[in-house]
């Protein structure tokens, strides 16, 4: 709920007031700003057989002032309060789109107790989705935590995985190996439960944990990973064969599941800015660290407090400015072929800030230790030395 309740016009709307992520459900005012985002999103897809509402994660439910006033009265609970605002939306949904399923995270669900979500009216109205992005889910307790809700009344179960994010809030690339297991765990959880009991499985990607934080991986660095992600569901497996059908399907001579780089370039839409970001996320800070923090004539004849006192031996001028500038051009002319393709995808916004926070902190090092070398041996501000 962070993108409307950061704002100040609807900041009376939140559960608690510093806090913009979770909505406070006694105010009819927020049902009918959900009520509007649903008949948004619905206006944009008409005819859709699914509405997904959301609903997880809501950490600060019954701690604002209304709430813990309609707690303090008998038999009022969280999992209550939380089941009562689900339905209404639920009802919404159904009421305007009698076409239209919606479906809600499960985890707010789950340490409910069977009987109060059995007459909760919640289950005739939703369908959960089952979560869990980890490479190592338990599969048996998903199974049971399925029989749990089935047993509930709700009539179809939905999972969902991931096939990028979930594993670093600033993840850069896409550790594929760690996906293609979690899909491999949630084909067993299949396989463990009735054959109806699930009704398909969404696989998120991330593109970032919440609205506040930085971006993780961009799609088209994803998109090998959701390769391999789909054509495992589709074949229930991983195989030599299957493999060979994702590289066919990607351009990809040799893809490698276990490390971040693949032999050969690919041709996939999108691979080049994967390229492009695979060299920058491992030789970028790398480089930059390897001349600022062990070169011997940085540390040894430019350290930071020959660089506070703009001092620095002219004949290790020489060992050091050309390193620098040569790191410099070298990554300058990927950066811009970096920013060309992401421009290609990507609204401006979004290419500045990926940018910014995982190319510029190293450039900048590297123009800083310049203009210190500028200025220690400019006849004005250069100190003569001892």
């Amino acid at each position: 709920m962070e993108f409307v309740l950061k704002h100040q016009a609807l900041a009376h709307l939140r559960e608690v007031a510093v806090f913009p992520n979770t909505l406070n459900p006694h105010e009819a005012e927020s049902l009918a700003l959900v009520g509007t985002m649903v008949d948004q999103v619905l206006k944009l897809h008409p005819g859709s057989r699914w509405f997904h509402m959301g609903c997880d994660e809501v950490y600060y439910l019954g701690e604002g002032e209304a709430s813990r006033q309609w707690l303090q009265q008998e038999h009022n609970t969280k999992a209550k309060l939380c089941l009562s605002h689900m339905k209404a939306v639920a009802s919404y949904v159904r009421g305007r789109y009698p076409t239209t399923t919606p479906l809600v995270w499960d985890d707010m669900l789950r340490d409910i107790p069977e009987d109060q979500l059995s007459v909760s009216g919640v289950p005739q109205l939703v369908e959960p989705v089952l979560w869990d992005y980890r490479a190592n889910l338990d599969v048996q307790a998903k199974a049971l935590l399925m029989e749990k809700y089935r047993k509930c009344g709700f009539p179809q179960l939905w999972a969902a995985s991931a096939f990028k994010g979930s594993t670093g809030v600033s993840q850069a690339l896409t550790p594929i190996e760690h996906h293609l297991r979690n899909h491999l765990q949630w084909l067993q959880v299949a396989a463990s439960t009735p054959a109806d009991s699930l009704q398909g499985i969404v696989l998120t990607g991330w593109q970032r944990y919440d609205h506040l934080s930085v971006l993780c991986e961009l799609l088209p660095v994803g998109i090998p990973s959701l390769a391999v992600c789909l054509q495992s569901l589709l074949y229930g497996g991983f195989a030599e064969d299957i493999k060979a059908r994702v590289e066919n399907f990607l351009g990809i001579p040799s893809l490698d599941v276990t490390n971040f780089t693949s032999e050969g370039a690919a041709s996939f839409p999108g691979s080049d800015i994967l390229a492009l970001i695979t060299q920058v996320s491992f030789h970028l800070r790398s480089s930059v660290d390897a001349l600022l923090e062990r070169d011997r004539y940085v540390t040894g004849w430019f350290s930071p407090y020959h660089r506070r006192r703009k001092l620095v031996h002219p004949v290790m001028l020489q060992h050091i400015q050309p390193q620098a500038l040569s790191l410099l051009a070298r990554w300058d002319t990927l950066v811009r072929e970096l920013e060309a393709a992401l421009q290609r995808v990507f609204y401006p916004d979004a290419v500045e800030e990926w940018l910014e926070e995982n190319v510029q902190p190293s450039l900048r090092r590297l123009q800083d230790l310049l203009q210190d070398l500028h200025e220690a041996t400019s006849p004005t501000d250069g100190a003569q030395g001892p």
